[in-house]
């Protein structure tokens, strides 16, 4: 995603250049066969961008190409994409559910309160939920907001074949239904934060963002209140927990760089 507004969205570059947004997935290789956290943009949303709507699209202005959809990503890593089982949304905005139709036979992991809120949005809140999306009718597995303790965070394993190894987490504030989720990695744990952030320096402490960032959440947040508190949690877990821990958002191109990089040795 390529909005106009490089220094105000990315900290860096000229007022009126260029910044570049990412839609950062998550590929599991599991016993369960495939899981999938967020699918980004899909090959409809390639094949009919208008579709996107065209606030959305002037505002945004995505670059939605075949070769950067999770369906092309995943068969170019030597995958059968009818192997992803399940798709695990942190939300159902645009840019992380464009996907789904994609991959039909999965069944697909959200909130309850999200996909409620999905299927009768709030008049401020419809652009951000594409019916395109979800016309091929999901295999919906919806989940409700707690049950089990994740780090002192509330948190629901919705894949049982997974059994700890996968859990939401949710992290209301940027949609009614927004969800983290965090996945083991050997003795620790990924956590895929969605939109619950957008820049690294957020979830340091003290916390910086850019001014543009800071201002887009505001206005796009559905409970800012409890957004702002969910980002204070993430610093908490960050500053007592961040050798067990990594932490990354949907959106920040630095910190999808360093999740590319192959492990140390």
């Amino acid at each position: 995603m390529c909005p106009y507004g490089q220094r105000w969205l990315s900290g860096e570059g000229s007022l009126l250049g260029k910044a570049e947004l990412v839609a950062h997935c998550l590929l599991i290789e599991s016993g369960d066969g495939l899981v999938l956290v967020d699918t980004g943009f899909g090959t409809g949303d390639v094949a009919d961008p208008k579709r996107l709507g065209q606030p959305f699209r002037a505002l945004i202005r995505p670059r939605v190409e075949q070769h950067a959809t999770a369906l092309a990503q995943i068969t170019e890593k030597g995958f059968d994409p009818a192997d992803v089982r399940h798709l695990v949304l942190t939300h159902l905005d645009v840019d992380h559910a464009g996907g789904l139709p994609d991959f039909p036979g999965a069944q697909v992991h959200v909130l309850a309160a999200e996909k409620e809120v999905m299927e009768n949005p709030p008049l401020r809140e419809r652009g951000r939920y594409i019916r395109g999306h979800f016309a091929h009718g999901p295999r919906w597995a919806t989940h409700g907001a707690g049950g089990d303790s994740w780090f002192g965070f509330e948190s629901v394993r919705a894949i049982p074949e997974l059994d700890g190894d996968l859990a939401l987490v949710p992290l209301t504030g940027h949609t009614a239904g927004h969800t983290a989720v965090a996945v083991r990695e050997g003795e620790g744990w990924l956590l895929h934060c969605g939109d619950a952030y957008f820049h690294h320096g957020e979830v340091v402490t003290p916390p910086t963002c850019p001014p543009g960032l800071r201002l887009f959440q505001n206005i796009v947040g559905h409970d800012n209140k409890a957004r702002r508190s969910n980002q204070e949690r993430l610093r908490e877990l960050v500053r007592d927990h961040g050798d067990e821990v990594r932490p990354f958002c949907a959106h920040d191109p630095l910190e999808l760089e360093q999740m590319q990089q192959p492990p140390p040795g």
